[in-house]
């Protein structure tokens, strides 16, 4: 067990109330598919877009299992899951690779703005031909002198209608090579980028995403992120941050659907008694918590090895398909337990289910972690 000390947990509890705070309106924005602008100023003011980022670049300088339990705190107190999206995509997409693996001029020109959002940062890396099949990426970039020529499309990208800046993957060798991809930063004002309009989904409707078509977009070869063919290493590094971050969101989310549904269960009354004495309630809410201890042991426990600098393909893959399930799954109890009021709107937890169906799918598909624990086990 992580032993928390005095300072972790009032950076938990300032997220906690920013989560109160941010997530005002919720039911509104979503309904509008609107992204919480105010909510940003307020966590811009809070400086914990900063957590994991190197106090000269105005960040927190926190480490890992600090970031993701003050994340954690955000997604416990926050009902609006989109905008928490957006906070982890933000941090993890933009900052981490470039703390990471960027030079010193591109820190001196983005990694600052990134920590105290004055700008909001993306990824690029799904295509439309090919969502988790990376290596089967399209998009091209070709080196012209000092610059790279950029062209092809980006689908899905969390964050895009909205971004100052982007983490573009783009192919730079041969297909099929760990050493065939290059990311690059990408500025939203550069020619021959068009961003696309906002796309309608299912779920996590206040964070946009949205398409990037590049034609001849010109890069200067300056704004590369690490070094020519090293993104393939840069998207790997990115990918157990967004995992980890992410999810523990998510977590903190299971956890105060969980508490919300212990309190129902306690003061509801069908049929003369509370229906917490109900096997078929009580036995839901003792999934339900187990679900969300057994997410947050594989999370947690997976961040210290990572940490420790272990290989932790296989804990990665299973934290995400574990948590991303029993998000869910819990979702799912919730709406059962609440009955009508669950399927209504007003309460928010159809919101919830919708907005977990999306982490089976980003980050790579329960499919593709299942595949590649497999593979890891040698099938």
């Amino acid at each position: 067990m992580i032993t928390w000390s005095e300072e972790q947990r009032e950076l938990r509890a300032l997220a906690e109330e920013l989560g109160l705070a941010a997530g005002e309106g919720h039911l509104e924005r979503d309904a509008d598919r609107e992204f919480g602008s105010a909510a940003w100023k307020l966590i811009r003011e809070t400086g914990l877009l900063g957590l994991p980022f190197d106090e000269r670049w105005g960040g927190l300088g926190r480490d890992l299992l600090t970031t993701m339990y003050v994340l954690e705190g955000l997604g416990y107190a926050c009902r609006d899951g989109g905008f928490s999206f957006s906070v982890s995509t933000h941090i993890v997409s933009t900052g981490v690779p470039l703390q990471r693996f960027g030079s010193a001029s591109l820190k001196d020109r983005y990694l600052s703005r990134v920590s105290d959002g004055s700008i909001i940062g993306a990824h690029a890396i799904s295509e439309p031909s090919g969502g988790s099949d990376v290596m089967a990426m399209r998009t091209t970039a070709v080196r012209d002198g000092d610059e790279y020529v950029l062209n092809g499309s980006k689908a899905f990208v969390t964050n895009g209608p909205i971004a100052d800046v982007i983490v573009v993957y783009a192919l730079t060798g041969k297909r099929g090579s760990p050493a065939a991809l290059t990311a690059f930063l990408v500025d939203r004002d550069t020619p021959g980028l068009v961003v696309g309009p906002p796309v309608s989904k299912m779920g996590l409707s206040t964070s946009p995403f949205s398409e990037l078509f590049f034609d001849d977009c010109r890069v200067p070869a300056a704004n590369v992120v690490g070094s020519p063919g090293a993104g393939f290493l840069v998207m790997d590094h990115v990918m157990k941050w967004e995992i980890l971050c992410s999810f523990v969101i998510n977590l903190g989310e299971m956890q105060h659907r969980l508490a919300r549904s212990i309190d129902y269960a306690r003061s509801r009354v069908q049929f003369g008694q509370k229906i917490g004495a109900f096997q078929s309630v009580s036995n839901r809410i003792a999934d339900m918590h187990i679900a969300v201890e057994t997410a947050r042991k594989w999370l947690y426990d997976t961040a210290q090895r990572h940490s420790s600098g272990e290989n932790v393909t296989i804990d990665i893959a299973a934290s995400k398909l574990i948590t991303s399930e029993s998000n869910i799954n819990t979702a799912l109890a919730a709406v059962q337990i609440f009955g009508g009021y669950g399927y209504t709107s007003e309460y928010g937890l159809e919101k919830d289910l919708r907005n977990a169906v999306a982490g089976t799918i980003y980050s790579g598909t329960s499919d593709v972690q299942r595949q590649r624990i497999a593979k890891m086990l040698g099938l």
